[in-house]
Order: structure tokens, then sequence, then C-alpha cells
């Protein structure tokens, strides 16, 4: 199956996402042909980045020349599973513009904590790199638009953001039935995640920071604070300043999938929301544990609905959509896709076939090949900033509509504004910790 023919093509202008002029097409040319090694490096390492970068490296002809953490236990642990798995032995830093000066790096994965990405991802591309990042693409509404202008600003280097589902054969197949009418006028687009971390950790005290991190290199732009293990590795994301918990972490991979099925490159210009904590016991978090959403679109609607602390869902999945068509339904996942046809009373027969896969895997290695392929070829990748973008605010829109006590929430993406709501609008940008500063685009 062609992946590309289910992307949809198009561009976020500057008028789209309301900053000013369009700044003229960047010079960097990706320097790479196909039979090219290609070098590349890893700004933070401990678990999603490094998992990315291990695919990277099972690609022949890809070597990774750098390693960035603010934790020397990680960073010194992860190098030498670089150099026992696949035999290299990249330089080392601590501070990512250090490692954006060498010389030899095309690409660069960016696994850091969300509130770094954006500035990562911008400093990455004036510097002449390709750039792999992790998804959320950034923590808020200003950062994903700074990055789709960078993205086209310096539009002969490659930004895949890491939506790895785009890749996934599970979900390419999904896309093509709906596409081609399979289940009817599709209607409706059901999805759901319920996971027991989504609750945050048990309250422990703060104490100081441990020996060997950087942890005001690891803060950052965001606010000074105290070290508590129960925002840092791992579970970070449960903090506004860092990411927007379960419903970034999840919603934005599933949420993506809802829009795809139409094409949707845009924000949400309406949203309904309601977001709580209403786990049984007080826990270490910021984000909201329970949240319900309605996306009416023009001629079908999403709904979204988590709840953090229970591992069940519809169809005894923990997560999943649910595609409702005239003809059918689609329930899928990351493993499965089941067609339940509904029933001609007329005909006295299932108004389609019914089907069942359940041999599904997951598509982070898939992804990063259509990154690699598209470093070498020049194509557009699976998942560039633009649809990035519209995936994100689909997650961070109901987020601010919940942190603001706002039930509903008005978008207008030509202004880049709420227009229901000013306190809404004081979340659409972040203010950065001095020296670091926004990048400007």
């Amino acid at each position: 199956m062609d992946r590309r023919k289910f992307i949809h093509k198009t561009s976020l202008t500057s008028a789209a996402i309301g900053l000013g002029s369009i700044i003229p097409t960047g010079s960097w040319s990706s320097g790479v042909s196909p039979g090219d090694t290609l070098n590349v490096a890893l700004i933070g390492c401990r678990n999603m980045g490094f998992g990315i970068l291990q695919h990277h490296l099972s690609n022949p002809g890809v070597n990774c020349v750098a390693m960035c953490d603010i934790d020397d236990s990680i960073l010194n642990e992860r190098s030498a599973e670089v150099s026992k798995k696949f035999n290299q032995s990249p330089k080392l830093y601590k501070d990512f513009r250090k490692l954006l000066e060498q010389k030899d790096i095309d690409a660069v994965i960016v696994g850091t904590p969300d509130h770094w990405h954006c500035l990562i991802t911008v400093s990455a591309l004036q510097a002449g790199k390709h750039v792999y990042c992790e998804k959320p693409m950034a923590n808020t509404i200003a950062e994903c638009n700074i990055m789709v202008r960078a993205a086209n600003y310096y539009n002969k280097q490659v930004v895949q953001i890491g939506q790895q589902q785009r890749s996934g054969l599970v979900f390419q197949k999904a896309m093509e039935l709906i596409k081609t009418g399979k289940i009817g006028k599709l209607r409706r687009a059901n999805i759901w995640a319920n996971f027991n971390y989504g609750v945050g950790q048990n309250i422990i005290p703060d104490e100081p920071v441990p020996a060997g991190v950087d942890f005001d290199m690891w803060l950052g732009p965001a606010p000074i604070r105290t070290f508590n293990k129960t925002r840092f590795h791992g579970v970070w994301r449960m903090f506004w300043d860092y990411g927007g918990g379960l419903m970034s972490d999840w919603g934005v991979h599933l949420l993506d999938i809802g829009l795809w099925a139409k094409d949707i490159t845009s924000p949400p210009e309406k949203v309904l929301v309601y977001g709580a904590n209403t786990y049984h016991e007080k826990r270490s978090r910021e984000t909201f544990d329970s949240m319900s959403v309605i996306y009416p679109k023009d001629d079908f609607v999403i709904n979204w609905d988590m709840t953090a602390g229970v591992e069940k869902g519809p169809y005894d999945s923990s997560y999943g959509l649910v595609f409702i068509g005239d003809l059918g339904t689609i329930v899928l996942d990351r493993s499965k896709l089941i067609i339940n046809p509904e029933w001609d009373n007329q005909a006295k027969k299932p108004k389609i076939e019914e089907y069942k896969f359940t041999k599904g895997k997951e598509s982070h290695g898939d992804h990063v090949k259509n990154f690699l392929d598209c470093i070498r070829t020049g194509s557009k990748p699976a998942c560039p900033p633009e649809t990035g973008r519209a995936a994100a605010l689909h997650v961070h829109i109901p987020n601010i509509a919940a942190r603001t006590g706002e039930p509903v929430l008005l978008w207008d993406d030509m202004n880049n504004r709420f227009t229901n709501s000013e306190a809404a609008n004081e979340l659409i940008t972040t203010v950065y910790r001095k020296p670091w500063a926004l990048p400007v685009f």
C-alpha cells in the first residue's frame, strides 16, 4: 500500500497561524545522497529518545556520532549500550548547544521533555540538521507555530514529528477503508485512553538534586523549582511547565488518527470540554486525570474520553478508536483492526463483510525508516510539522479550556487567539526563564 496517497499534502501558511509575513525559503541543502552514511545525534537519552535512536541504528548506513543528556548516569549507561550493541563511540555532551556545533551531524533526535522541543528543534534547524522530534511537537500553541515556521524556512531539511502511527500498517489500512467508502459515510469517531500512570505519583518530599544531574539545564526555559522525583525522569509530564498529562501523551497519538480520517490539518474551531481530577486520593500532579472532549467538525464529530487510574475501556481495550459509518464500524488500536458490519434488514445480510486483523505491531521502526528515506530522497515525511501542530492543538486547546474553567472554547486560527476567553489567550504563549528566549520566527 502506498502510504503517501493517504497523506494530505498541505502546508501551513503564515496567515493561517497569524504570525505575519512569510519568511523567504531557506537555503540549507540536505547534502545527503541516497547512498551516503547518515550521522545522527540524540538529545535526551533516557527513554523514548534512546528507543528511537536504536531504531535509527538498526538501519544500514546510520551512525551515532553524539549523545547529550543532563544526567551523567543516563548518558554513560546509554552510550555504553550503543558501544556494546552497535560498536559505535559517540561523543558525549551535557549541553545540547555544544552538540549542535559538531559539524558531522546530519540529523538530531529530540527525545527531551516537551518543554524543550521547540527551542532544540529550531536550534538544530539553524545548525543545518534534520530533526526527528518526539510528540507532542511542543508544549504550547505558540511553540507549535514557531516550529512550523522554522521548518518552512529551513525547507531543505526534514522534520519528522514522532507520531509513529502514521507509519503503521494497521492505521494506514484503516485510512484506506474509510477513504474508499468501505464503511459508508463516516459519521463519528470515538476515541479513548485509560491508563493507571495518568493519576501521577505518590506525594513525596523534595530532596537534593542527585549527583551528576544538571537540574538547572533540565528546567531550561521552565520556571525555577526545587527538585522532586515526581517531577523528573519519566513522570514530568503531569506538570504544566513540562507536559500536558495523559491528554498530550496518548491523546495526541489517537486524536491524530481521528483527524487523518478526514485529512484535517487545522486546529479545532470549537471544543466542548470537561476536565477534572476524580481519582480517590491526592497525587503529585497538576494535569487532569479525567477528561471528556467533543470536537464538532463539518460533517462528523470526534469524541475523546480519558480516565486515568483504570485500564479497562470499550471493547475490553485500555485505548483505541471506533470509526462509525453508515455501513459498518471499525474498531482499531495498534495491534488490531476489526470491521463490524451493520445489518441490512431488507436483504437479510450484513451490509459489508466482517473483517478481523490482530497481528499489528508497533511502528516506531517504520516511522524512523520513513524519516531516513525522506532525508535521502527529499520526500515529505509521514508526519511533518503541519500535521504535528494540528494534533498538538487538539490536545492543548482542551487542556487550556479545563485549566481556565471554560466548558466551551472557540479558536480563531487566522488570528491565533481564542474569541471567547482572555484567560485562555494568556496560556497560548509561555514565558521562557532567562537567559533562555523563545525563538523568533
